[in-house]
């Protein structure tokens, strides 16, 4: 599972004409990875996937490691892509280790965010129900048993959905179509061998004397994909005839397994194994130590982890170099950086010999230990100018941090370290998007006894935020007493004021606004007596100004969240200012500058979306519905409201079900019907709903007008002195305030 790479987008070809803006809006359809090198043979099995797909819902792809079943799946589903409207989703659980977080690693795959407390499989059930839509699940199968569940349930409440999987052995249910993949033929893989032999050595070709040793080598491997590719890596430095006489001797030396395990599996063993062999020994015990790894990696961590005495750190990048040239490390560009991987066949062979050591245990503490030490670092440059590059590196380390987790969990006296971990994530379950995640991890490391320390003081107050943004009154207010309770016993005032800021956030989103007010003022009081700068902060400031703004005191609230945006722009913080530039919109519509709300409603929407804080988006796409009813577009108004509405049950309850967030929603509601009538507000909320997050995003920044001649140039908390005519009012623009526009001015 790598969130890292991000679904690709496609222009909508299923939008709905007579509300699509001028240009098209890109739209999810799916996260299949481009190819990297050409596919090579297999036509016959291509159509034979290809036609059990089209005959059943469930087809497994089943072989020994090594074999191509992954490369086979992703080459059929892409070329079956178009047949589904809402895409082909491939899922990669070779490194998801814990059968918990087996739903989470679709939710991730798919795109998805849910805010709520809800159950991710309850996330999967609903978003699949009524989608036409390619699951290509790879590398389950040791997850088997779970992984057949949840399939077995996906198909029985999803009626489009079809699954393609790729693994070791069937998953074994009603209706699978089992398609046992066979090695490739001479010809096939004659030709996959030569194409990659010239792709290290670009004058290898197929000659008269190079094709006897090749079609034996071919025979040799038994036209295994994974062999085939590992031989042709050795071409650097050995001609075809030289590869074939150390393969045999190596065979001779490797094949003596277990009498009962397949001749194939002994071969692919003998390849890699023959490969091992062929490395130098520096090589060997990198690739041994790379093991520890789970998805990908960069040289920092490398350097740390894997060097020593006898692997000094300045030697590591020449001895990644060299498995990176023999392939048995890939090379991968991402949003982070560039990034290393190995085949998980490949690692499962290093982790062998590495436990062959006795050193397992030992680099497990040291990939724990570099990776406490990066969520540190994370979580100290989330406020910064850094913050988008944090998020992109939290996202491609996710599959280490949980492993770090795990390593934590495994000893009883190292349990506070998990909890230092989940806790100190804050920001990606919050600000990433990753609220169900998050839960699962902070129940599941408090669930450990020990004793009221700051790292177990801080994964209350965390779970008690996440639970706050989920839904959850009852488990936030039970994690953050219990936070505030030992804080004020073992005199940790820095737990004590987060957990009264959360527990007056919660406050916030129950509609107790006079008690909001009072813990968020305690609360800033108390970050101010010990010098707390960061988001956090500036989210209590925003939260404060939401209260007061509710509460009807406009202006103050504007001061407040003018600070915050002027403390953002100096520290380069961009999720806490989305927030405060939501607020500043509220407050220029309210004094008639729907424009310049829209403006600012724009950018706040951009970041929210960037970070996938769907909780931002939803509010920005709500407010943003009432501007645009405002200026007289009541249908994309009613588009806007539609597409909320899909988006919120990932959220929590819609609102809050607070009456005071609900107020511009009413409002808009009540000005769109009454100008499109119950038909057409109805059709443009279905229209609304039809929209991915993506695609409604794209629309509404792409509908931002330009500052119109004759524009106030107030500042936002400053009332202008008249409204300027929006160039796409179709009808005098309403009042957002007039008639029953909620509590107060909100």
């Amino acid at each position: 599972m790598r969130r890292s790479q991000r679904p690709f987008p496609h222009p909508d070809d299923s939008g709905y004409p007579d509300s699509a803006p001028s240009g098209p809006a890109p739209t999810l359809r799916g996260n299949l990875p481009a190819e990297l090198n050409r596919f090579v043979g297999r036509d016959s099995e291509l159509a034979d996937l290809v036609r059990l797909l089209e005959g059943s819902r469930l087809v497994t792809v089943a072989g020994v490691g090594g074999v191509g079943k992954t490369r086979l799946a992703t080459r059929a589903a892409a070329l079956m892509e178009k047949r589904y409207c809402d895409g082909v989703w491939l899922v990669e659980l070779s490194a998801v280790h814990d059968a918990a977080l087996l739903e989470h690693a679709l939710v991730d795959a798919l795109g998805l965010t849910d805010h709520t407390n809800r159950p991710p499989r309850t996330t999967l059930l609903e978003h699949c129900a009524d989608r036409h839509l390619l699951l290509v699940i790879d590398g389950f199968e040791h997850l088997v048993d779970a992984c057949a569940e949840l399939v077995r349930d996906l198909l029985r409440r999803a009626p489009r959905l079809r699954v393609l999987a790729a693994g070791r052995l069937p998953l074994e249910l009603a209706g699978e179509a089992t398609y046992s993949l066979a090695t490739m033929t001479d010809e096939d893989a004659l030709l996959l061998f030569a194409e990659r032999a010239a792709a290290v050595r670009p004058d290898f070709r197929l000659t008269e004397h190079t094709r006897g040793p090749a079609r034996e080598l071919c025979r040799r491997l038994d036209g295994i994909p994974l062999a085939l590719e590992l031989a042709a890596g050795r071409l650097r430095a050995l001609s075809a005839e030289q590869v074939l006489q150390r393969l045999d001797d190596r065979f001779r030396l490797l094949t003596g397994g277990c009498r009962s395990a397949p001749a194939r599996h002994q071969t692919l063993r003998t390849a890699i194994g023959w490969s091992h062999e062929l490395c130098a020994p520096q090589q060997r015990l990198l690739w041994a130590r790379l093991s520890v790894f789970a998805g990908q990696f960069d040289l920092e961590a490398v350097e740390y982890i894997c060097s020593g005495p006898d692997l000094p750190a300045d030697s590591v990048l020449d001895v990644l170099s060299g498995l990176l040239a023999q392939s048995v490390v890939l090379r991968e560009d991402s949003p982070a950086g560039t990034r290393y991987r190995m085949l998980e066949t490949v690692r499962e062979y290093g982790a062998e010999w590495l436990a062959a050591t006795g050193d397992t245990e030992r680099l497990r503490r040291r990939h724990r230990d570099w990776f406490l030490g990066l969520a540190t670092w994370c979580e100290l440059d989330w406020f910064s100018p850094r913050q988008a590059e944090v998020a992109a590196r939290v996202e491609s380390e996710l599959p280490n941090l949980r492993r770090a987790m795990e390593c934590s969990l495994d000893s009883p006296d190292e349990a506070h370290l998990a909890q230092y971990l989940a806790g100190t994530l804050w920001f990606l379950w919050v600000g990433c998007g990753r609220l169900s995640e998050g839960r699962h991890w902070l129940d599941h490391v408090l669930e450990e006894e020990t004793p009221y320390d700051a790292s177990r003081l801080k994964a209350l107050w965390v779970l008690g935020y996440v639970a706050v943004l989920q839904g959850d009154p009852v488990g936030a207010i039970s994690a953050l007493t219990e936070c505030r309770e030992e804080a004020d016993l073992a005199g940790d005032a820095t737990a004590a004021a987060y957990a009264v800021h959360r527990t007056g956030c919660l406050a916030l989103v129950t509609d107790d606004m006079a008690r909001a007010q009072d813990l968020l003022h305690d609360a800033l009081g108390r970050y101010g007596e010990l010098g707390e700068l960061n988001s956090n902060v500036l989210m209590a400031q925003v939260e404060l100004a939401m209260a007061i703004g509710f509460r009807g005191d406009l202006d103050r609230a504007v001061v407040i969240c003018e600070e915050v945006r002027d403390i953002c722009e100096d520290h380069g913080e961009r999720w806490a200012l989305s927030y405060a530039l939501y607020v500043l919109a509220f407050a220029t519509l309210q004094r008639g500058r729907p424009e310049r709300a829209r403006e600012l409603l724009g950018q706040s929407l951009a970041i929210s979306h960037a970070f996938h804080d769907l909780l931002g988006t939803v509010l920005a796409l709500e407010l943003l519905a009432l501007v645009t009813v405002v200026e007289g577009e009541a249908a994309e108004a009613a588009l806007l409201q539609g597409a909320a509405d899909r988006i919120w049950p990932s959220v929590g309850l819609p609102l809050f079900g607070s009456a005071y967030y609900g107020a511009p929603r009413a409002r808009c509601s009540e000005l769109a019907l009454h100008e499109l009538g119950e038909v057409r507000y109805a059709s443009g909320l279905r229209a609304g709903r039809a929209l991915g997050a993506d695609a409604v995003v794209a629309r509404a920044l792409a509908a931002r007008p330009g500052k119109r001649p004759g524009a106030a140039e107030a500042g936002d908390g400053e009332p202008s002195a008249a409204v300027p005519a929006p160039a796409r009012t179709r009808k005098p623009a309403a009042s957002p305030t007039s008639g029953r526009g909620g509590p107060e001015r909100w």
